[in-house]
């Protein structure tokens, strides 16, 4: 069997519109876990909003992974080990913060109980919240409140504001951060070099395996060095056009079953006779 690991992204993805996984892709996943492949849960998400999906698939029990703040963090959910951990520059947080206030959009990060942010009412900070299943708490300064280690800020704006404000960030820090949108109201600040694919590349390396035992599954310009690496890279049908162009195969949409059907049709049907 060709793809050993199977890198999934989450929203727009692995769950619907609704923010489930459909029954079809569950059922198929169960099985590609049991034939021995890898599951890797590969989010922007913070670990604890990954935690829910990860239990719901029996990640702990079939040896798969949590890949969260989009590759600052590697967990394996049998044991609990971090296996790759990346902090974000404690230098940087308050320039990136100062940075929102002038774009006039939001930063926030996270702690042991959920958001951290100076506008919690903010609908994409609300967003944000809803997506994981944690709630956010007001701060007067969060750049003076963040005295602790983090993965990654995030800046949440009106998505007709967001592009600007990502090729302005990309300006300025140039060579300090990897900066890159997981959504149309998102922009996702990491310490530099960053990203899925590179996270995936140091745990297939500890796996003894290598990209082209990689299947991965995304929709969003944050997937697309996920995409790209993958011996196999798949893009859902709702992906945005550049995951699609960098994509080795193009499934359905999130809402009718993306992940399943390319599993089914990569993954399980390898093994079938004939």
């Amino acid at each position: 069997m060709q793809y050993k690991v199977l890198a999934l992204d989450l929203d727009g993805t692995l769950t619907n519109s609704q923010k489930q996984i459909t029954p079809r892709t569950e059922a198929a996943l169960c099985k590609a876990a049991a034939r021995g492949v890898r599951i890797v849960l590969a989010s922007g998400r913070p670990t604890v909003g990954v935690q829910p999906l990860a239990d719901q698939l029996n990640l702990a029990e079939n040896g798969g992974c949590i890949l969260s703040y989009n590759g600052g963090r590697i967990v394996d959910c049998k044991t609990g080990q971090t296996l790759v951990q990346h902090a974000f520059p404690p230098e940087l947080v308050e320039p990136v913060c100062d940075f929102a206030h002038e774009a006039g959009i939001v930063a926030l990060t996270y702690d042991a109980q959920g958001i951290l942010t100076e506008d919690p009412d903010n609908p994409y900070v609300q967003e944000e919240a809803r997506i994981n299943g944690i709630s956010a708490r007001k701060v007067d300064d969060l750049a003076r409140t963040v005295n602790f280690p983090i993965n990654k800020l995030l800046l949440v704006g009106d998505p007709e504001r967001m592009p600007h404000a990502e090729e302005l960030m990309q300006q300025r820090f140039a060579g300090k951060l990897s900066i890159y949108r997981s959504q149309p109201f998102f922009i996702e600040t990491m310490p530099l070099g960053v990203e899925k694919a590179a996270s995936l590349a140091l745990l297939l390396r500890t796996m003894g395996l290598s990209d082209k035992n990689l299947m991965a599954c995304g929709d969003g310009w944050n997937d697309l060095p996920m995409i790209r690496y993958a011996g196999l890279g798949v893009a859902m049908g709702n992906a945005v056009p550049p995951v699609k162009s960098a994509a080795d195969y193009v499934t359905a949409d999130n809402d009718h079953d993306g992940v399943g059907l390319a599993v089914e049709k990569f993954i399980l049907e390898e093994e079938v006779p004939g």
